[in-house]
This record gives C-alpha cells, sequence and structure tokens, in this order.
C-alpha cells in the first residue's frame, strides 16, 4: 500500500477522504443555525439557556457596538478577556461580524502580559467580564488600550436558586459592578444600544484570529488564522466524528484556548447546545452530565480523573456520554483503561498545534489506538523527518513530526523569521515543524514521543521555559535561572526552576520569596511549583546552560523515585 495513504485502510466509515469549503465568514454559521433552530439552546450557564435566536441577537448588537460607538473597523485585531461563558461566545462571533480579527487571551493573563498581547497585535479595543477586567485599567490610563467593553457574568446565568445542586462560583454569582474606567463601556448597555452593524465582507482567506503561542526566544508568537483554516478544521471533524446537533457537549476547556475554541465553533456551525463552566469544578460536571444528559465531552486526562473520583456510581452518573475526545495532553494508559472498564467507552484521542489551527492526527472513532496521536485528518499530509539532515524517514523511524494541509497558518504575525524557521519544503508543498519528536507505524498510525523544542505540558496548557526564564531575570536576586520539566501526578508536569543567586541575596532570599514574586509577574498557570536555589549550572564552553543535563537529572530522579515506591 503506498505510504501516504495506508491509514485509509482505517479510514471511519463514510467520512470522505478530501473535502472543500465554502468561501465564507466564520459568522454565517451562527446565523445559519439561528435560522434552523432559533429557539434551541445555544449555551447554557449555570441554569440559564440563551438560545441560537439570542446569541445571534447578542453577536450583532454587539458588532454594531464595537462599530458604531469604538470605531472597530475591518482587520482591526480585539482582545477577548474572560473565561468560558456565553459572553465570549457572543463576543466571538461579534468580532467575526465586524470583519475583525479576535486575539483571545487566557484569562490568568496579567497585566504586562495583556499589554504585550495588544502592542503585539496592535489591537485597541479588549472585551472582558467584570472578574478580569480590572487588569486592564492601567493600560487605558497609558494609552495602551483605547477602550473595554465589560460583562458580568452573572447576566448570563440563573439565580443560585433555580439549580441548588450546582453550586456557582463567586465571579458568577457576583451582580453587575460599576465600571473600573471611564473608557469602560457596560455590555449590557451596549447589547441593548440596538447599534446595526455594516454588511460584513470578510470570507475565506481574510484573517479570523490571531492564536498566540510561546516559543523558545520566551516571548509568546502571533499564529495567523483564517476564516478557511477554521471552516476546513470543523468540516472535517463533523465528517470524522459524525457530528450531530442532538449531541449536547459540556465545554470545561478554556474557551480562549484553540482547544476549546474550536469545540464552541463547532457547536455554532451545526447547531448543538454547550453546557459552560466558566470554573473547572469535578462535583459540578458530574451533576451536569447526570442531569442534563450530555453526550459528548472534549476534556483532558486530569479533568477526567477528577470526575472519575468525584462521581459515587460513575457507570450510572456518566451513563449518558458517547463520546470522549480530547489533544492537549497526553492520555496515561491507566487511565485510558479504567474509563473503558467503568463507562464503556474509548478515548479518542488526537494531536495538533495552534500554528494547524489545532488538528492534523485523530484516532478513527471505530479503530482508536491508546496512547496514539491517529493517523492524518482529511486532506492532511503528515510525515517523519531527521530533525538534523530534514530527510523523510519510513515507519518505525522516529524523528520530528511534520505536517502540510488546509488548515496550516499564514505565519506568525510581525516575526517573517520565525515564520521561515517553523516551515520545511517536501516534494514542493509548504510542511510546518512541529518540533515534536514521534514515529509512525506500519498501518500509518502516529505516535508522539518526545519533545524536539522545551515545552512543558501542565494540564494541557502549554508552558515555554524561556519565558517563565525572562520573568524570573527580572527579580533583582536572581542571577541565572533555568526551567526544566517535573513529574506532577495531577497535572502531569510542571515548571521547576532551578536558581543561581546574587551574592547579595544568598541566604536572605527564599524559594518561597521567588515562587510569590513570579505569581505577580506571569499567568499563574506558568509559575514554577518547584523553585531549587543551587550554587552552580551546568553550562557550556561559551556559556550557554545545559538546560537538556538538568532535564536528564530530573528525569532519573524521578524514575528512581518511582522504582523505589
Amino acid at each position: 500500500m503506498p505510504r501516504l495513504t495506508r491509514h485509509f485502510a482505517h479510514w471511519p466509515p463514510g467520512a470522505p477522504r478530501t473535502l472543500d469549503v465554502a468561501d465564507c465568514n466564520l459568522f454565517s454559521h451562527l446565523e445559519d443555525s439561528a435560522a434552523r433552530l432559533p429557539d434551541k439552546p445555544a449555551a447554557i450557564f449555570y441554569g440559564k439557556p440563551t438560545t441560537f435566536r439570542e446569541m445571534q441577537a447578542a453577536a450583532v448588537a454587539l458588532a454594531g457596538y464595537l462599530q458604531q460607538r469604538l470605531g472597530v473597523r475591518r482587520g482591526d485585531r480585539v482582545l477577548l478577556l474572560m473565561q468560558t461563558c456565553p459572553q465570549f461566545y457572543a463576543s466571538f462571533y461579534a468580532v467575526m461580524r465586524c470583519d475583525a480579527v479576535v486575539v483571545a487571551l487566557n484569562p490568568m493573563s496579567t497585566p504586562d502580559e495583556i499589554a504585550y498581547f495588544a502592542a503585539d497585535s496592535g489591537a485597541r479595543v479588549l472585551v472582558a467580564t467584570q472578574d478580569v477586567a480590572g487588569r486592564a485599567v492601567t493600560l487605558m490610563d497609558d494609552g495602551t488600550l483605547d477602550a473595554c467593553v465589560v460583562g458580568a457574568l452573572s447576566d448570563f446565568a440563573a439565580p443560585p436558586e433555580a439549580s441548588p445542586w450546582l453550586e456557582l462560583p463567586a465571579i458568577v454569582r457576583e451582580p453587575r459592578r460599576a465600571m473600573p474606567h471611564p473608557r469602560c463601556h457596560d455590555m449590557a448597555a451596549a447589547l441593548a444600544a440596538g447599534a446595526q452593524p455594516a454588511p460584513a465582507q470578510a470570507k475565506g482567506e481574510d484573517l479570523a484570529v490571531i492564536g498566540y503561542t510561546s516559543g523558545t526566544t520566551g516571548k509568546p508568537k502571533g499564529a495567523m488564522l483564517s476564516h478557511r483554516n477554521f471552516c476546513y478544521t470543523l468540516a472535517h471533524r463533523a465528517h470524522w466524528q459524525d457530528d450531530r446537533e442532538d449531541e449536547d457537549e459540556l465545554l470545561a476547556l478554556p474557551a480562549s484556548h484553540l482547544a476549546g475554541m474550536r469545540v464552541m465553533l463547532q457547536a455554532g456551525r451545526i447547531g448543538r447546545t454547550l453546557v459552560m463552566l466558566a470554573r473547572w469544578d469535578a462535583k459540578a460536571a458530574v451533576e451536569l452530565i447526570h442531569r442534563l444528559r450530555i453526550r459528548s465531552w472534549p476534556t483532558v486526562p486530569t479533568m477526567l480523573s477528577e470526575v472519575l473520583g468525584a462521581a459515587d456510581d460513575a457507570a450510572h452518573a456518566l451513563s449518558s456520554l458517547m463520546r470522549l475526545y480530547g489533544g492537549a495532553a497526553a492520555m496515561p494508559d491507566a487511565l485510558a483503561r479504567e474509563i473503558q472498564e467503568r463507562l464503556g467507552l474509548v478515548f479518542l484521542e488526537s494531536y495538533g498545534m495552534t500554528e494547524f489551527c489545532g488538528l492534523a492526527l485523530s484516532n478513527p472513532p471505530q479503530a482508536a489506538r491508546r496512547q496514539c496521536a491517529g493517523v492524518p485528518v482529511i486532506n492532511c499530509d503528515v510525515r517523519i523527518i531527521d530533525p538534523v539532515t530534514l530527510e523523510e524517514l519510513g515507519p518505525d523511524q522516529p524523528g520530528e513530526i511534520v505536517m502540510h494541509g488546509p488548515t496550516l497558518f499564514a505565519g506568525y504575525l510581525n516575526k517573517p523569521e520565525a515564520t521561515a524557521e517553523t516551515h520545511i519544503e517536501i516534494d514542493g508543498k509548504r510542511f510546518l515543524r512541529s518540533g515534536d519528536l514521534g514515529y509512525q507505524d506500519d498501518d500509518g498510525y502516529f505516535y508522539v514521543t518526545d519533545r524536539l523544542k522545551r515545552m512543558i505540558n501542565s494540564s494541557g496548557l502549554k508552558v515555554w521555559p524561556a519565558e517563565i526564564e525572562l520573568a524570573l531575570y527580572g527579580h533583582p536576586a536572581v542571577q541565572e535561572a533555568c526551567v526544566i520539566s517535573a513529574r506532577d501526578p495531577h497535572r502531569g508536569e510542571t515548571p521547576k526552576a532551578l536558581i543561581v543567586l546574587r551574592p547579595a541575596a544568598r541566604g536572605t532570599v527564599k524559594a518561597d520569596d521567588l515562587i510569590a514574586w513570579a505569581r505577580e509577574q506571569i499567568a499563574a498557570y506558568k509559575v514554577p511549583r518547584i523553585v531549587e536555589i543551587v550554587e552552580a549550572l551546568p553550562k557550556t564552553a561559551t556559556g550557554k546552560i545545559l538546560w537538556r543535563v538538568l532535564q536528564e537529572e530530573q528525569d532519573r530522579e524521578e524514575r528512581k523515585a518511582l522504582s523505589t515506591s
């Protein structure tokens, strides 16, 4: 069988071998669903449904306000800073309706990080919820941002007494507060203003999202993704998983992360109801799945493990689930077996990158394999190369994973050199270099085995050591810093920092002091949970810190500890 098509023997029944998509604006997906299913809930948020008609109306009203009151024009970048909630849903589509570009930020982002994203993307307007909007106050004072639209999560949630079995987080219960700054605009007032947007013009090749992803240089890079990129990845999933509108889905992943964003956009496209959680809560997830008879759940291993522990009788409480899938973090074999034994379900693993609009490999639902990234999805060409010679390798030969397809990003915003470094040409086609090591077997299934780059995967969130090191070097007591990955029983991996202090700080600055300081500088998931103060770090003759030596030493110690436990 030809080497590039051998995986066709395991192709999902009924899925096409190739496909094309309409040249459209992503907003048209929500528009179509609202026309077909106006009274069906698009989202259910802590007991309160928002119908597709209401979601579309909110998106259109916000788009009109952004255009008429805040001057958002075609191609402008708009920052979104909020938890997973109906406001994010409506705001995303509002930006699409403006022909503008979404820059979705992790809700844990600090003021300095928001300032960087605004400056790098050129965004002047932020849409946020009040639990995080205060971080933008200084950015409006110094002129980084012109305006911020602020919403209250409680506006889209039912009162606590409506769902006594569901504990509402404090940020969801909190009533609408006064605006934190004169340049802030109340979202409820904006939706009620009735401003109408101009006709939409953006289509397939136009920029839709700038997805920020960190790298070995330490500073996040903005991957430019088009409407067409998303249309392809959504169309693929609809065929691959036989997506149906009657499969209500739990979204507990961050909507700001590409994985959660794709889930939200697929629901908007096919008319599926999303049950949204602003904050992860295993007990709430169990109650929602059980009471609302949720059938599909995109998730990560840590969430699944917690849910299985929180459900007294998982087989009964989670009996409505028909599909579990994910790809942000590797699924441990023991947990995959437990899911199959207790729930009778196979967890569908996949693999992708922000630069590839989130998906390049996926397990066929009818022929899934454990601890496997899957096979190339529709219209995608995935190969293994030698990372040094760039020679293409055959089955069972480990190397770097590279990928080509219609979801390949246009490049990094303002960084042509970084864009060039991530690409390679094979057979006249442009491939993305993933930086991940793996191999493919004789059947065309791919397995990810290691990292070529220094990425830490903490509960599915990608953390880059160089970015943390840059922050730590800002502390006046830090002379040298090296961040590596340490095993974490809950998160899988967690950052560990090895620090050499300046002479004047030795004996006075403690590890806890550095951890506390880091919490003020970077998002919580990036903060090193382990800090070890050392006398010196190993270096090359040119003074470069040998992080691989430190990582290998850490790995050896962890293997030793596991073997003696």
